[in-house]
């Protein structure tokens, strides 16, 4: 049995060292599927377009105007979440209440004193491989090798855990990526049908290909991310008030980015307190 439970250790060590090391890889993959995507759109089909005159030049024209508006904020949104760090638990922090149990009255200093880290108490929350109290929705990443506040999950895509300061962006990253896949898919969608018919397609063998790949892609991307922005969407809505995932100012609702007074003055986007949407009967679960 030990050596079974050693062999099972050492697995996810090994699971969790082959995620750390996918970092540059899953960039590079992103950016590469970007790239592919840009080349398609705009040197392959679109940018050529402008100059056809009519009808064809104003669809060039709208459709390039939204694949780079679109683009820009989904880069943006994406480096955000990359480089914004998802949430650590403070220094010496400790609770002043069990607000998971919906109890608000906050523990006495006397609580703490001698307070061992095996004790049954269930209004305290302790990681045992970070040695610190835990707050509220606060769960170790075997990954970071770290505990992260409102920890939702380690997303290999962005190379970080998504929490919670970061966890705005990782919607709207999706949010921007579903945008632009679609977009992208109904833009490609009758060069896509024209591999299929018995006209002759111009250009050479390796823009066909890159314009067929990029319709494979986004349409995969489009349906992958739909489903898994309508799971975090009702997660939201369920657990927490739009407010407090996106702030109090509507004008920074949809970049990544929070306006001062809302990081000053909202809880809930430090990581340590939690509000729970009014609307939401935990009885149901």
């Amino acid at each position: 049995m030990h050596r079974s439970g050693t062999t099972m250790a050492w697995n996810v060590f090994k699971f969790c060292t082959v995620l750390r090391g996918l970092g540059s890889i899953m960039i590079l993959l992103v950016l590469g599927v970007v790239g592919v995507t840009y080349y398609a759109v705009v040197f392959t089909n679109y940018g050529p377009a402008l100059f056809d005159g009519g009808l064809h030049s104003f669809i060039a024209v709208v459709v390039l105007i939204l694949f780079h508006f679109l683009l820009v904020l989904l880069l943006w949104s994406y480096f955000t979440v990359v480089l914004t760090d998802s949430g650590t638990v403070p220094p010496n922090w400790k609770p002043a209440s069990d607000e998971e149990r919906g109890e608000v009255d906050p523990l006495n200093e006397s609580e703490f004193d001698g307070l061992q880290p095996d004790l049954s108490s269930q209004r305290i929350r302790y990681c045992w491989k970070c040695n610190q109290f835990k707050p509220p929705r606060c769960h170790h990443c075997s990954v970071c090798g770290r505990c992260v506040l409102k920890m939702d999950h380690h997303c290999v895509w962005v190379v970080n855990c998504v929490g919670a300061l970061n966890y705005k962006y990782f919607l709207l990253f999706l949010f921007y990526t579903f945008l632009e896949t679609s977009l992208v898919t109904l833009a490609l969608f009758s060069h896509f049908l024209a591999f299929f018919s018995d006209e002759e397609i111009p250009g050479t063998t390796a823009t066909l290909a890159t314009t067929f790949l990029s319709f494979v892609l986004n349409l995969a991307f489009a349906l992958s991310v739909f489903g898994f922005l309508i799971m975090h969407v009702s997660l939201v809505s369920a657990n927490t008030t739009t407010i407090e995932v996106f702030g109090t100012d509507k004008r920074y609702w949809f970049i990544p980015a929070y306006s001062d007074e809302d990081l000053r003055r909202i809880p809930a986007l430090q990581g340590l307190e939690f509000p729970s949407n009014p609307d939401f009967d935990s009885e149901e679960f």
